[in-house]
């Protein structure tokens, strides 16, 4: 009884409406949202069928999808609903079938999310847009009936009303689809899996034991209150962990990983001055862009060819550099990635910043690359220029301000500890950045009789796979920061040929069907999961015959 008080509580606290229904559609459970959404008590919404809660014409809307979820299959759609306050609210529903012990379907879970306030947003965002573009259109006909002593004055609005434009789509699009599908279904997958381990140690007797579980769900369920304000937010972004630091210092501590991730066509070239200046900066995040740098130019040579990274002391005003945003004139480090490969058409040069736009097959790239590059730079009072001709190859730099009174020096590297190896038992290593699904993730894997290592990104991943630690199994997220978990597969397989892999996505679900993506071998799970369907997979790889 207390174990079902406190499950009470927990889902009470959550943002989201939740509900359980029986197989015969009565609902079981409710929180208080749910509750609130239609003006009822508990006593008044317990037993009833969801044909008697919402009437006849709103079930035919939703009953082939409550038949899908009793089918076993789950499903998500959006409807305009009525709420108890007698406004109408746009809504997007998740149905998750739940299980018996004997695999049968026993009910569904309902997850409703209240979107109204993100689709008057979309649509405060789409007047905008539209009331901007007739301004522009209005002064550019203007400007077009000025004299030649005006033209000056025309091209330098023009390129100011280009860097409005380009700043809002950037903002609008990061608002809106930067990151929030995948760390929301992270946030679910710690709610469903703790709740799904709390039932299950509770059937067993094992109700003290459940304690972790809970401060996870309730972990999660506070991260997805606080994502739910920050929809609204108009820019959001992360703040910077700024330390001085040396860039040839940081390519040479990369240069290993470099040479095994440019593959054996590639030849490497680096040009380094030494009296290059110190820049103030997040270590971290210039490595993920230098390597986000070296794998776009190691994906346009696939026949091969060089890639050349250079550093150069320069001093820079409006006239050097061709960039949307303007530029404050001053002294920067550069650091430029350059491959003589396919290079790019001047309709993709124009969109490569746009974030999750690619040219990679599904799985292969998420879009995300030079939009981080670009914000991070802007985040670090820097730019960004890319310059590509077709069939002659592409040069994106990075330009950092100059440290002008430098610290004292720190080293920035940081090195692994060894890794015991494994006396026996089957060994996997769990690389998620979400701590609550990666404890479920080790805690399962355990039960199941493996030996467990855990990393929250492939940087701390790749000494153990690169080691001689035993290790049968890789489960690893594909939405990593930094290196993806598609490319740690690759680089842990170059060291370990016959690795299993399992990849979990928090995005499509059909990436698994993609030619390209899974090898023999490999496996893929969507999120959120059951632990059911996590376990068959792992035994499916442990053992193909099964």
């Amino acid at each position: 009884r207390q174990s079902q008080t406190e499950l009470q509580l927990i889902i009470n606290a959550m943002p989201i409406l939740i509900s359980y229904v029986d197989a015969e559609e009565r609902f079981r459970l409710n929180n208080a949202a749910y509750l609130d959404w239609y003006g009822l008590t508990p006593q008044e919404l317990y037993g009833r069928t969801i044909r008697e809660v919402i009437g006849e014409e709103a079930y035919f809307l939703r009953a082939p999808y409550i038949a899908e979820a009793l089918a076993g299959r789950s499903c998500s759609f959006s409807f305009y609903t009525p709420h108890r306050d007698g406004s109408t609210r746009h809504a997007l529903m998740n149905y998750l079938p739940r299980h018996g012990a004997d695999g049968a379907v026993n009910g569904f879970y309902i997850f409703v999310i209240d979107e109204t306030e993100r689709k008057k947003t979309e649509e405060a965002l789409r007047n905008l847009n539209e009331t901007l573009e007739e301004r522009v259109s209005a002064r550019t006909e203007q400007l077009a009936q000025a004299n030649e002593r005006l033209q000056n004055e025309m091209f330098e609005r023009e390129r100011a009303e280009d860097a409005l434009r380009h700043a809002q789509k950037m903002e609008a699009v990061g608002q809106l689809t930067g990151g929030i599908a995948h760390d929301f279904n992270n946030m679910l997958t710690g709610i469903i899996g703790s709740l799904d381990l709390m039932q299950r140690y509770i059937a067993n007797g094992r109700a003290d034991e459940i304690g972790r579980f809970t401060e996870a769900a309730v972990s999660s369920a506070n991260r997805a209150a606080a994502l739910t304000h920050r929809l609204l937010a108009f820019s959001r972004r992360q703040s910077l962990d700024r330390k001085q630091l040396h860039v040839n210092e940081l390519v040479h501590s990369l240069e290993d990983l470099i040479r095994r991730t440019k593959g054996d066509a590639i030849e490497l070239q680096l040009r380094l001055p030494e009296d290059l200046w110190p820049v103030s900066t997040d270590v971290s995040q210039l490595e993920n862009a230098l390597l986000n740098l070296v794998i776009n130019a190691r994906d346009a040579m696939p026949e091969g060819g060089t890639l050349l990274i250079q550093t150069a002391n320069v001093y820079l005003d409006s006239s050097d550099i061709t960039i949307l945003e303007p530029v404050k004139a001053g002294e920067y480090v550069m650091l430029a990635v350059s491959d003589n490969g396919t290079g790019m058409t001047p309709s993709i040069r124009s969109k490569a910043f746009d974030p999750f736009f690619t040219t990679k097959p599904i799985g292969q790239g998420t879009g995300l690359g030079l939009s981080m590059i670009y914000g991070f730079a802007q985040q670090s009072g820097g730019h960004v220029s890319l310059d590509s001709v077709p069939g002659q190859g592409t040069c994106v730099r990075l330009y950092l301000p100059r440290l002008l009174e430098p610290a004292p020096e720190i080293s920035s590297v940081e090195t692994a500890e060894p890794i015991a190896a494994s006396s026996s038992g089957e060994t996997a290593i769990v690389v998620e950045d979400d701590p609550a699904v990666r404890m479920l993730v080790l805690d399962l894997l355990k039960e199941l009789g493996y030996k467990t290592f855990e990393a929250e990104n492939a940087k701390t991943a790749l000494p153990v796979l690169e080691s001689v630690q035993r290790v049968d199994l890789l489960v690893t997220d594909v939405g990593l920061p930094g290196m993806n978990g598609r490319q740690l597969a690759e680089i842990a397989r170059q060291h370990r040929p016959g690795l299993k892999v399992l990849f979990m996505t928090g995005y499509a679900q059909i990436a698994a069907e993609r030619q390209g993506f899974l090898e023999e071998g490999m496996d893929m799970v969507a999120k959120p999961f059951v632990l059911e369907v996590l376990a068959s997979k792992i035994r499916k790889l442990s053992n193909p015959t099964l």
